[in-house]
């Protein structure tokens, strides 16, 4: 019987000793607890006993606020969970979420010790969600200074409220890291200013997944995000033949310091509706550029894949009006037609008018005739139903049909 149970334990990949060892780090963690006169967190020792009931490692830890709906004498905290990691030395987390509490500089200098690639033991988190929460100017550029030492390839800030100042504290970090590929700071109050440090991480980091739905960038803002990687874009599909494959292209190089995108096509346009497009591809071509860099740290440069810039206030309201809207999607085409590493863009609840729907579906068609990867694009349905209708096709003929002659051959 013992022989049997090691056989089960080593096909399944989780050692038998995990049971004792998430004990004990359950034990510390209410030790912690109750000496820093903190609640336990609900959410961690219900996970804790899962993991432990059912033999498995737990790798994602989730530290809420208590819900106000059962008042709670002590607050929870995040430094009793920190020390406990640290105190059992417990390298297998990877996840580690943190949602509504009030983060005080010593939590926050030791989250940063962390997640710092220093010291004896190693803690390879590479998901850091700190969701709502409220941290000082101190903390923020604590956190920032950490993170180009730390394994993190996600970082999520939703509904952290930020101004101008604080941002720069959070990019000077992220500029420096090369591990980081998503970012998210949806809700967190972003406005114009934020833009060129935006576009800066984008052109000489590793992102390639950006959220910032939420926030109100404005035309501005976008610009200034979107216009260098436009013109970088625009510059390595004109370096390669019309015909050329995705597959055959050169990989996208990394971009000149203070490079700005003002020039870029001779399109003119205000636009918008709430569709999903996807341009065409086949498989082999779908896969190229993404996965191709697996080993080892990315490269520096445009490497954006996803971005969500919903409910943004992009529009002809702000101070530029509609000078701002034509040039905003003159770079949006201009990245539509010649990133090859582009996959999904979300401009849903931005008003940006009839004349710029027809010319994202121009670009998407150009798109398609040079065989770039396929593209889904999600605007507001405030356009004509004919427009609406040929960028539905679009989309429709290119990934839909042929699995429906299958099925009817069937």
């Amino acid at each position: 019987m013992p022989r049997t149970k090691e056989g089960k334990g080593k096909t399944k990949g989780t050692p038998l000793p995990i049971v004792p060892i998430l004990q004990k780090f359950l034990k510390t963690y209410e030790k912690h607890c109750a000496q820093s006169q903190t609640s336990v967190c609900p959410i961690i020792r219900r996970d804790l006993k899962a993991s432990i009931d059912s033999e498995q490692i737990l790798r994602k830890f989730i530290l809420v606020r208590p819900d106000d709906s059962t008042p709670s004498i002590l607050p929870v905290s995040l430094e009793p969970l920190l020390m406990t990691i640290r105190d059992e030395r417990y390298t297998l987390g990877k996840e580690l979420c943190i949602w509504g509490l009030q983060l005080n500089n010593p939590e926050v200098a030791r989250l940063a010790l962390l997640l710092e690639l220093k010291g004896r033991t190693s803690y390879p988190f590479t998901t850091l969600e700190i969701v709502d929460c409220k941290m000082d100017l101190w903390s923020l550029g604590r956190l920032g200074k950490a993170l180009p030492f730390s394994h993190l390839h996600s970082l999520v800030l939703d509904y952290c409220k930020f101004e101008e100042e604080d941002m720069e504290r959070v990019l000077s970090g992220l500029e420096k890291s090369q591990r980081l590929q998503g970012l998210s700071l949806r809700y967190c109050g972003l406005g114009p200013p934020s833009g060129p440090g935006l576009g800066s991480l984008l052109g000489q980091g590793a992102l390639r997944e950006l959220h910032l739905d939420g926030n109100y960038l404005q035309c501005s803002g976008a610009l200034a995000l979107l216009g260098p990687i436009a013109e970088h874009a625009e510059m390595q599909g004109k370096e390669q033949p019309a015909t050329s494959s995705p597959a055959t292209r050169n990989p996208p190089q990394p971009l000149p310091a203070g490079q700005r995108g003002s020039s870029i096509l001779n399109q003119i346009t205000k636009s918008s509706g709430a569709v999903t497009v996807k341009s065409i591809s086949g498989k082999k071509e779908r896969e190229q550029g993404i996965k191709k860099k697996s080993k080892g740290l990315p490269e520096a440069g445009p490497w954006l894949v996803k971005l969500h810039l919903a409910d943004n206030g992009i529009d002809g309201k702000g101070k530029g009006g509609e000078k701002d809207i034509l040039e905003f999607i003159q770079i949006l085409t201009c990245l539509i037609k010649y990133s090859a590493n582009l996959r999904e863009i979300d401009l849903g609840n931005n008003v940006l008018g009839e004349t710029a729907a027809a010319d994202i579906l121009e670009a998407l068609r150009a798109r398609n005739t040079g065989e770039l990867p396929a593209l889904k694009i999600t605007v507001t349905p405030q356009i004509s139903s004919d427009t609406f209708r040929s960028i539905w096709k679009n989309s429709r003929k290119s990934s839909i049909t042929p699995k429906k002659k299958k099925k009817a051959k069937k």
